[in-house]
């Protein structure tokens, strides 16, 4: 076991937004060695970014870009900070954030709690060299205009961040779900579309707890307007039977391992509606290289973690992109490209 990974192991014994935030002070600290070279059969572009591999992290863990250089040594092949709001924001009162460690699972009511766009851009104006680095937007909890909040951060953003994605997805933010209707998302897209002044992508990050036909019509939607790749998913309002955590019935979005299934059929109706037109992004409840593989063989072209990190630790970066590699080689594909095409 890693060093990094013992440390993860301790900060499970301590509250989850304590420990959360002691992570984040070590990344920012500790000098953590750099990952090793990645095969290249790992490498992938997906619009027009050229990953060196397809293992991700999720936004959540470092919202306020804050600890890019420690998470870039951790052999991501791109790595989404944020959510970020024009305005800061202090989220929802504590406790929001809890460890369903019987489940493998995470739920959290955070509410976008963040010091702001302006302390998101100081950071992001030191990043790291050689990473792949997106931000997440949202919108702040009091505005009437949510679609202005999303202009404003790509706008101030422009030119700091390799990619952006505009979160309509998180349950935390009273309304913020809404904006997946159809009139709705009509308006924000296009409100983003027309925000773009630079070349870089924008992805769209939808919720699980959705119909395929819905999920169809948020494909077109982001076909219609531009956007770049579809992030499947975020957390769910979905409570499993199968949940026997005494936290279970908390309010907030539930992550990890009992999300594993709903998101992996969204991510199925996403490509069968998309039909390779849209490249898509698997997330939710990817805790091994089988669970990443079936993403990909899904049709994703990469995917992103979180939840599993805190309990398998940062060592399970390595592990993924190590059973990546002999699946590819076993089943005859010579790059991630290649298994994606198949899946279509």
């Amino acid at each position: 076991m890693s060093l990094s990974d013992i440390g993860a192991a301790l900060l499970r014994r301590i509250d989850p937004e304590t420990a959360h935030g002691l992570a984040i002070k070590a990344l920012q600290t500790v000098p953590l060695p750099r990952a090793p070279a990645d095969d290249p059969v790992l490498a992938i572009s997906i619009a027009g970014l050229r990953l060196s591999n397809p293992v991700g992290l999720a936004a959540g863990l470092d919202k306020n870009g804050e600890a890019l250089a420690g998470l870039s040594r951790l052999g991501f092949g791109f790595v989404e900070c944020g959510s970020v709001t024009p305005r800061p924001q202090a989220g929802n009162p504590r406790p929001r954030l809890f460890r369903l460690a019987e489940d493998r699972a995470i739920i959290n009511r955070m509410g976008f709690n963040n010091a702001g766009i302006e302390a998101f851009a100081a950071h992001l104006a030191d990043r790291p060299s050689g990473a792949i680095i997106g931000a997440n937007l949202g919108a702040n909890k009091d505005v009437e205009d949510r679609a202005a909040d999303y202009v404003l951060g790509l706008r101030r953003l422009a030119g700091l961040a390799d990619y952006f994605t505009v979160n309509i997805s998180s349950p935390n933010t009273p309304g913020l779900r809404a904006l997946q209707g159809r009139d709705a998302l009509d308006d924000l897209l296009g409100r983003v579309a027309e925000a773009r002044t630079g070349p870089e992508p924008v992805f769209l990050k939808i919720a699980p707890d959705l119909t395929e036909a819905e999920i169809a019509m948020i494909v077109e939607a982001a076909l219609a307007h531009r956007i770049d790749a579809l992030i499947v998913s975020n957390t769910t309002l979905d409570r499993p039977a199968s949940l026997i955590s005494t936290h279970a019935s908390e309010a907030g979005g539930l992550s990890g391992a009992p999300l594993k299934d709903r998101a992996l059929d969204a991510l199925r109706h996403a490509a069968a509606a998309s039909e390779g037109r849209l490249p898509l992004i698997g997330v939710g409840g990817i805790a091994s290289g089988a669970d990443a593989w079936a993403r990909i063989r899904a049709g994703a072209s990469a995917v992103q973690l979180y939840s599993a990190l805190i309990y398998e630790g940062p060592g399970l970066v390595g592990r993924i992109k190590r059973d990546l590699v002999l699946r590819l080689r076993a089943e005859g594909f010579s790059s991630i490209g290649e298994a994606v095409s198949a899946a279509h």
